[in-house]
């Protein structure tokens, strides 16, 4: 794999550890922050909530509530089959839509942290996945081309983020995550 690659960028969650998180207990709280700030949330996913949150001035409620609980879950997340890979024999990166704090410390928690040249976490940059801002930053920061990176990930907005970015792709699930 390193050989067609100048560096490999993962994602977190899904990808090379699992957040013990309760999505639907965050999108309630997520929620009710908003509620208690006149703002109605209804039919929203997380990230639409996200969304709304900056668009009404109360992205730090929300971003707080969701990052309690990332970094909460990544004191008890699951390790996942693909960190096995690690270490490459280049440069390696994760980009992720859960809070930086998060990622560094299932990262840590998991010994994986050694083996990690740069982090992109939803927090990290105004930018997050499917923008591929965050993917081109860890790439600067790696100092490689994205056209000769691979990113690694478990979702559309992974794969999106890829394409726009000008890295090549693959599923997590196609390399036995």
């Amino acid at each position: 794999m390193t050989d067609d690659y100048d560096a490999v960028v993962y994602d977190l969650d899904g990808t090379l550890v699992r957040l013990d998180v309760d999505w639907a207990t965050v999108r309630r709280e997520a929620a009710a922050a908003l509620r208690e700030r006149g703002v109605d949330a209804d039919g929203r996913d997380l990230w639409g909530m996200l969304d709304l949150a900056e668009e009404r001035g109360h992205a730090d409620a929300v971003e707080s509530v969701v990052a309690d609980h990332e970094v909460e879950g990544a004191e008890s997340s699951e390790l996942l089959r693909l960190v096995d890979e690690l270490p490459l024999s280049v440069p390696v990166g994760v980009v992720s839509l859960n809070c930086e704090s998060a990622v560094r410390r299932a990262l840590e928690l998991h010994g994986a942290d050694e083996h990690v040249d740069a982090v992109a976490g939803r927090d990290t940059l105004d930018a997050r996945k499917p923008d591929p801002t965050p993917l081109l930053w860890v790439a600067g920061e790696l100092g490689v081309d994205p056209e000769r990176s691979l990113f690694v990930g478990d979702s559309r907005s992974d794969a999106e983020a890829a394409e726009a970015a000008g890295f090549d792709f693959e599923w997590a699930s196609d390399r036995g995550a």
